[in-house]
């Protein structure tokens, strides 16, 4: 039995009643976390680190942050972030600044439709607003940001009501298999609301990053579709950085490509503050689409929720799903939820999905996580069956079904038929 007794240790005094290494909220947890994520800003760029404080590897939170390719090691395979990508199929975005390797081709065109009020910019590296969402997390990411020549800066203005009918949309266009780096971002000014859509199509072997910085107040859908040529590879590191009061809705589509990896990374920088992330992918045979994201609470009362939906079909085809919840000592009153959900349609395809969940404080509103992969359900089969529906006819039914929660929050008619079509399409080819 433990004593509940009076204990002096280096010169600290335990208070009768508390076991020691515990407080009234419960354990009494090693200080390896900084106090917030690393936000980004002119602050942090002028140093050469990004806010990668901590204890490598023994927290989500202390993996290194830097704008500087420099600092990051080469990447071997054996690190957790890279466990599950086949680096050999990154087309050299993992090996930029080893051997001669270089990051120079032309990055993807840009054109651009928009609504009046809001601009679409094109700019220098040293603009100064570059930099103020996020910093790069890993080597490929820290290489596009070192490597990308122009920016592409869309701004919503202060207090502008956009709506699903005034929709910014940004289709990129790949220009050919040589690396490339890009960069993107978002900006929402204080109550701006708007919908804001990056479509990725062609053919590129391209590291990519996008920040979305959303001001006090404001409300934003940004939707990142990947529907690449057959053999392009794309990775995307995308950064959120979310104000108090502020609401940001991100979706994150995955269709075509041989490799893509997407990395995106919630913030908040004030309270009351709610991220809703969503993902819907469709992996055929000898596909990889990774997606791999963080949602750090580093602020009280401030909500998150974490929805993806994937399918696969084909030899090879192979999806990752990691999900990183950090809930630090200060977020006091935090609300999060995170569920991946796969659907394996053949023999053949392999699902990974590992939702990972780390809090400081028991002071929280709720926390939870969930993660299932498996086949048809056979009792949903039979009662369609039963109903006249044919069998082919009612698997790709359940299919449309399993997807469409995903499909529906993106609350744009035009698109959410676009990925319905999609979804037809990708179904037809195993009929």
């Amino acid at each position: 039995m433990t004593e509940l007794t009076e204990e002096k240790t280096t010169g600290e005094v335990w208070t009768q009643g508390f076991i020691k290494g515990m407080t009234e909220e419960g354990e009494s947890l090693s200080e390896i976390n900084p106090e917030g994520g690393p936000l980004g800003g002119a602050a942090t760029k002028a140093h050469s680190h990004g806010g990668g404080i901590g204890v490598p590897d023994s927290s989500r939170a202390g993996r290194l942050t830097s704008y500087k390719l420099a600092d990051f090691p080469v990447i071997t395979g054996r690190e957790e972030e890279w466990r599950f990508t086949p680096l050999k199929r990154l087309r050299g975005l993992d090996r930029v600044g080893v051997k001669g390797q270089e990051l120079n081709g032309p990055a993807p065109l840009v054109e651009v439709t928009k609504p009046d009020g809001v601009t679409v910019e094109t700019v220098g590296r040293d603009d100064a607003r570059i930099g103020s969402a996020g910093i790069p997390e890993d080597r490929v990411a820290a290489a596009a940001w070192e490597n990308f020549a122009e920016a592409t800066i869309v701004t919503l203005p202060q207090e502008f009501a956009g709506n699903a009918e005034n929709v910014t949309t940004l289709t990129l266009t790949g220009q050919g298999d040589t690396p490339a780096a890009s960069h993107i971002l978002v900006h929402a000014k204080k109550f701006a609301t708007g919908v804001v859509v990056l479509d990725h199509r062609g053919t590129a072997v391209l590291s990519e990053n996008v920040e979305v910085l959303v001001e006090d107040g404001a409300n934003l859908t940004v939707v990142s579709i990947q529907d690449w040529d057959d053999d392009a590879v794309h990775a995307s590191a995308q950064h959120l950085k979310v104000g108090r009061d502020a609401k940001v809705k991100h979706v994150v589509i995955n269709l075509g490509g041989n490799l893509l990896r997407t990395t995106p990374a919630a913030r908040y920088s004030g309270t009351g503050a709610e991220v809703e992330m969503y993902g819907l992918y469709f992996a055929d045979a000898g596909q990889h689409l990774e997606q791999r994201l963080f949602v750090d609470h580093s602020t009280k009362n401030c909500k998150s929720r974490v929805t993806y939906k994937g399918a696969l079909q084909g030899d090879g085809a192979h999806a990752v799903w990691i999900g990183d919840v950090l809930i630090r000592k200060q977020a006091e009153g935090t609300d999060t939820y995170e569920m991946n959900r796969n659907l394996i349609l053949t023999q053949g395809a392999r699902a990974d999905s590992v939702p990972n969940l780390e809090i400081e404080t028991g002071m929280i509103e709720g926390a939870g996580h969930a993660s299932a992969t498996g086949r048809f359900d056979d009792e949903q089969l039979f009662y369609l069956q039963t109903r006249g529906i044919a069998e082919d006819v009612a698997r790709r039914l359940v299919v449309r079904g399993f997807l469409n929660e995903v499909i529906q929050q993106i609350k744009v008619p035009a698109l959410e038929e676009r990925l319905r079509d999609a979804v037809e399409r990708e179904l037809a080819a195993t009929a």
